[in-house]
């Protein structure tokens, strides 16, 4: 079929099918199928024919794009004429081309613009969108800058117009006829295919040869559009219009418009005639009346290309920012303060209502969250470029939020069994249920500004940011206070979710803010102070009340995070001196007292000890009262691992099943703890480990006592290694190497085949995870520099070669692999002298004197897994071995040295070329086709004179004459891009010639 593809394409009878009205719809057709077989060939092609094809159909691609835009050029001009008739009035909506004429300087092109849309009949439609079809399909592979001209592009932009025409879904909705619908369709359909070939132009950055006339051409169309789809008449508001249009069209245009947006307007912007600040007057009409809540999340995503190119503007300084803000300000506030309106009840409830708030999508957000987060990043980048602008619209609407919630406190009565919120008429209750939606709206944007008043701009902006902490300290405790989240309201369904959610909402944009708290106390520490006390211990006074059990787990956690960031972020020194910090404390510690939720502990947990170890910001070593505080950090882990010490006693009797379960909750719930208390301050000075380390020794004793007691408890064994990988992460150094060797040891010892296999093969998920958590503990001891470690390496090798390694290596699951391989290549990587001993004088005579081989059988049995891990179908683990074994050459010299270079080398050549041929891993091309060029660039010679042939050789389905060749066409190139094209040529040839003998009857004679 391809030949006579290629002899049609190539001959006149192909131009004359086209050119002939009665065969056009044929000849088109032809065209599309030939674009689609020949541009991207399937494997019966060898390379040679392959690029003789391209070379023929790219000698006509001038030609036939010419024809292309004949076809649609004259069955446009040929029914414009019979429609030209009466002028259309300015109240159609097809005018619009005035102020387009008058910028541009170009009233030809306003009156072609001007022009209505022909109507065409079903066969010119039926032609035409085969035409479009084709040029969307040759767009896709043709080299575009070399073929486009303005002209064509105009053309297809003519035929834009039909997907913006609701003439065609009138007709079809007051005729009612199928004939007529159909009709409707397929002009719509014209648009679509229209806007595809468009978007084709613009996702390729197409730079063609008369790029100004390009350029104009292509913001004219744009321009045209925007106006006739935002155009606002008596019939039709701009939300009608674009409802009444078809989807697909909407979402292809909206695309455009990002990408040209994206692509372009770097290049528009630069041309003064340009009107961009009227484009983007219709771009935000186009915006803020999209029908659909995705249509306007993508208009968002266009707005945010817009801030972010006006910012890293102002940031390369190709722009001063006077002659930016002078030329856009306007325009960011408008869309600031729609942005703003678009996310509060109080402007836009019928859409806000609409949104899903209880479904998760893939992100783990819901509809309405989506929908605020989007719309918060625009006001966060227009905070950025415009910050004082951005202050004075937010905060007086939050103000007037805030006014009605703090007003509440005067409608709260005591009843019988508590306190009551006395607002009970419908209309109120939904206003307030409006107003408290938008307070927890504002809140999140006034959080989401924290970062534009920290750093250089601190003095610049303190006022403003002391103004809105000042407040949201005021609003927490205010909510605490008055504990409006245990009110009873007379809609408990709406009202009492938004009143923990405001609560919770104002706790969370205080943490915000805990970056600039901290400026704000290095900047005042010595010198009035006073300010920022009342502000911290204001805030303390309203966490305290929160932590409790019996308060709902979203405010909890709110309160949770905000002491969490103080006592880490903003470390005041006199945090533990605030009563109701020592509160908190005793609470913690208080046996008796009814334990949080387990997230809630492990934060609480987190802060107080956070508040003892992390060194206090702006005073010397010798005042951190080290002493007095690693003292009192060791009776707080003491107190919150009290049960958990006493199990060490019980651990060695048998467990009845009661018991047992009490214990596994006694060792999650400390474990968790410890772990969090370790991970919190793994990255902070040596004195915090130390202290850290210092207080959780005892405790770490008896999680390894403890261990092999839970050997068969996966869940348990889970929850310890973590902890213990935790430790050696970030306290390995204290734990010191007698008790860090013990620790490898028993878990050498404990891990047996066996247990190996149990764990593995029989407990699932959870067995898995504990074997890949044994791995990553010793991919941490492998990498230890210095000798302290050095002898576990036989034993750590064993345990990979000799017992996981035969459990896992024929089964199809990913599961343990990675990490084994992972570990593997970091016995490799960090400890390169346990195999390879170099000596001086392999050093100064580098290529005469080898390396000194040790432990050849280890490295040959790791190599070997290596190589058998390409034979397996997981793509990822192949990429990681993959990149794996290129670092060590790059590092080490791997594919150098003898034992690779003589016994493997082509052995893994082979092997990859062997994968490319069978198309198990084509994702990764590119990256195989590098390693095997690394690899035979190692001996370039061997490779051409005995490997090639070799191949060559002990390849079945191809005859002798084939192979002469497939070798004969393998270049003796020594550079990458040429070898590596020979390789790709060489698969491909050998996957043809197989191919081309698979399908030959049997006994065929072959020539």
């Amino acid at each position: 079929m391809n030949k006579m593809l290629v002899t049609l394409f190539t001959s006149c009878l192909f131009f004359q099918l086209i050119q002939s009205p009665v065969t056009t719809p044929l000849g088109l057709i032809m065209l599309k199928t030939t674009s689609e077989e020949l541009a991207c060939p399937r494997e019966d092609l060898s390379v040679a024919r392959k690029e003789e094809l391209r070379k023929l159909l790219l000698d006509q691609v001038q030609t036939v794009l010419g024809l292309l835009t004949g076809i649609l050029e004259s069955i446009w001009d040929k029914h414009s004429v019979t429609a030209a008739t009466p002028p259309p009035s300015p109240s159609s909506g097809e005018s619009g081309g005035d102020l387009l004429s008058s910028l541009l300087q170009s009233p030809s092109a306003a009156k072609l613009l001007n022009q209505p849309i022909p109507i065409l009949d079903t066969e010119s439609e039926y032609i035409c969108s085969l035409a479009l079809e084709c040029l969307a399909h040759l767009f896709s592979w043709i080299p575009l800058s070399a073929s486009i001209t303005p002209s064509l592009l105009t053309t297809i932009f003519h035929f834009a117009r039909f997907g913006c025409d609701t003439r065609a879904r009138k007709m079809s909705s007051v005729n009612g006829s199928s004939q007529n619908s159909v009709l409707g369709q397929e002009r719509g359909r014209l648009g679509i295919l229209a806007m595809s070939c468009i978007n084709e132009l613009m996702s390729k950055n197409c730079v063609p040869m008369e790029f100004e006339e390009y350029l104009l051409r292509m913001f004219q169309q744009t321009f045209y559009l925007l106006q006739k789809i935002t155009k606002e008449n008596n019939a039709h508001t701009v939300k009608s219009r674009l409802e009444e249009l078809d989807e697909s069209y909407i979402e292809k245009f909206t695309d455009f418009l990002r990408l040209f947006v994206s692509v372009h307007l770097r290049r528009i912007e630069s041309y003064s005639q340009f009107p961009v600040v009227e484009f983007l007057a219709l771009l935000f009409k186009y915006t803020f009346h999209q029908p659909t809540h995705e249509g306007y999340f993508s208009c968002l995503d266009i707005w945010t290309l817009f801030l972010d190119y006006l910012t890293s503007k102002i940031k390369s300084r190709l722009a001063g920012k006077e002659a930016v803000f002078n030329r856009y300000e306007d325009a960011l506030v408008l869309l600031l303060t729609e942005v703003l309106n678009r996310i509060q009840f109080r402007y836009n409830q019928a859409q806000l209502e609409e949104l899903d708030d209880e479904t998760l999508d893939d992100d783990q957000q819901t509809e309405w969250q989506r929908y605020l987060r989007q719309s918060l990043e625009v006001v966060a980048k227009v905070m950025e470029l415009l910050p004082t602008h951005a202050f004075s619209t937010l905060f007086p609407v939050l103000q007037d939020n805030l006014e009605v919630y703090l007003g509440l406190q005067q409608f709260v009565v005591t009843s019988g069994t508590g306190h009551r919120l006395n607002i009970t008429a419908e209309n109120d209750c939904r206003r307030l249920h409006c107003s408290l939606r938008d307070l927890s709206s504002l809140l999140q944007a006034v959080g989401r500004l924290a970062e534009y008043f920290i750093g250089d701009v601190f003095a610049a902006r303190f006022n403003d940011a002391l103004t809105v902490v000042e407040r949201l300290v005021k609003v927490t405790l205010y909510g605490s206070q008055i504990k409006l989240y245990n009110i009873e309201t007379a809609v408990p369904s709406v009202l009492k979710p938004d009143l923990i959610d405001v609560h919770a909402q104002s706790l969370a944009a205080l943490q915000a803010y805990s970056h600039w708290l901290a400026q704000f106390y290095s900047e005042v520490h010595r010198q009035n102070p006073e300010q920022f006390i009342s502000l911290v211990s204001t805030a303390l006074e309203a966490i305290t009340p929160l932590i409790s059990s019996k308060v709902q787990e979203k405010l909890l956690l709110s309160a949770c995070h905000l002491l969490v960031s103080l006592a880490t972020t903003v470390r005041p020194v006199f945090l533990i001196r605030i009563p109701a910090v020592q509160k908190v404390f005793n609470r913690i510690t208080d046996t008796s007292a009814q334990r949080l939720p387990d997230k809630a502990q492990v934060l609480v947990c987190r802060a107080l000890s956070n508040v003892l170890l992390l060194p206090w910001p702006n005073l010397p070593e010798s005042e951190q009262q080290w002493a007095v505080r690693s003292t009192n950090h060791a009776s707080l882990i003491s107190a919150l691992t009290r049960e958990y010490r006493h199990l060490k006693s019980s651990a060695i009797l048998p467990q009845r099943k009661v018991r047992l379960e009490d214990t596994k909750v006694i060792i999650h719930q400390t474990l968790s703890i410890l772990e969090d208390t370790v991970e919190s301050i793994s990255g902070e000075s040596t004195k915090s480990r130390q202290i850290c380390y210092q207080s959780l020794q005892e405790s770490v004793q008896v999680s390894l006592a403890l261990f092999p007691a839970f050997i068969h408890q996966s869940d348990v064994t889970d929850e310890m290694l973590s902890f213990f990988l935790t430790l050696f992460q970030g306290l390995r150094v204290q734990m010191g190497v007698p008790f860090t060797e013990q620790i490898i040891q028993t878990f050498l010892n404990m891990f047996t085949r066996e247990q190996l296999a149990e764990s593995i093969l029989h407990e699932g998920s959870t067995g898995c995870r504990v074997v890949e958590k044994f791995l990553k503990i010793l991919q941490v001891v492998v990498q230890e520099p210095g000798q302290v470690f050095k002898p576990f390496l036989p034993s750590i090798i064993s345990l990979c070669m000799e017992q996981v390694y035969p459990i896992i290596a024929e089964r199809s699951s990913p599961d343990v692999k990675a990490e084994l391989f992972e570990l593997l290549f970091r016995v490799l990587h960090h400890n390169w002298r346990y195999f390879f001993k170099s000596s001086v004088l392999a050093s100064v005579q580098r290529g005469i004197a080898e390396e000194q081989m040790e432990n050849e059988a280890q490295f040959s049995a790791i190599m070997q897994a290596f190589g058998q891990s390409f034979l397996q179908p997981d793509i990822h683990l192949f990429k990681q071995n993959l990149f794996y074994l290129e670092t060590l050459n790059t590092k080490q010299k791997l594919y150098h040295k003898k034992i690779f270079r003589t016994t493997m080398l082509f052995q893994f050549v082979n092997v990859l070329l062997q994968v490319l041929v069978h198309k198990s891993h084509d994702l990764l091309q590119e990256e195989i086709g590098i390693a095997i060029y690394n690899m035979a660039s190692v001996d370039f010679d061997s490779f051409y004179s005995a490997f090639l042939t070799e191949f060559l050789a002990s390849c079945d389905g191809v005859d002798s004459n084939q192979k002469n060749v497939l070798g004969r066409n393998f270049k003796m190139d020594r550079d990458l891009p040429s070898f590596t094209q020979n390789v790709h040529r060489l698969v491909n040839d050998l996957r043809y010639y197989r191919l081309c003998n698979d399908s030959l009857p049997p006994g065929t004679v072959k020539l």
